[in-house]
């Protein structure tokens, strides 16, 4: 298996407070905006642009997190049933601007799942999408993120694996080849 580093810590906190910045610059004082992190690997991200947000702007901003895992296409066609994660929504969303957070674009198929899985908390003013890794020419469905940390070039035998210092000593993020 071989590994090639597209972000270490350094350079991941660099991405992290320039789309905080570009966040800024598009929702002011986030009055009427609140972040939303896709379950269980967008958690993690929204949870550190949150707490850099709130550094940069000096304001609490509202946080949930949103489990896809009912609303997913593929929910019935795996061999193992999915682990649904906790949904943690304790706001309503009707008419706010939903910043929807998550590690890795793929084929777009969790966010569209994310689109169906909101529609239960109310109807949003305007979806914005955040990604810390945006895998190119993948897509199963017409979804393109708002704010990309990285643009990667990958082939769908390539997995795009990120680490934090949460769970691993270090935060990076690799990009793997599988053995085939």
């Amino acid at each position: 298996m071989q590994k090639r580093l597209l972000l270490d810590g350094r350079s991941l906190q660099v991405t992290i407070s320039r789309l905080c910045q570009q966040l800024i610059e598009n929702h002011g004082d986030f009055s009427n905006s609140v972040i939303i992190g896709l379950q269980p690997r967008g958690k993690a991200l929204a949870q550190r642009m949150v707490m850099r947000l709130q550094e940069m702007t000096g304001k609490q901003l509202p946080i949930g997190f949103l489990d896809t895992t009912f609303h997913r296409d593929d929910f019935r066609r795996r061999e193992e049933p999915l682990q649904a994660s906790k949904t943690e929504i304790p706001f309503l969303i009707e008419g706010k601007k939903v910043i929807l957070i998550d590690d890795v674009l793929f084929t777009g198929r969790s966010v569209r799942a994310a689109l169906d899985a909101m529609t239960s908390f109310g109807r949003p003013a305007k979806v914005e999408l955040l990604i810390l890794v945006d895998r190119l020419y993948s897509r199963h469905v017409p979804v393109e993120a708002t704010y990309v940390g990285k643009r990667v070039n990958t082939l769908d035998t390539q997995k795009v694996l990120v680490e934090w210092s949460e769970n691993k000593k270090v935060d990076n993020v690799w990009l793997i080849n599988k053995e085939e």
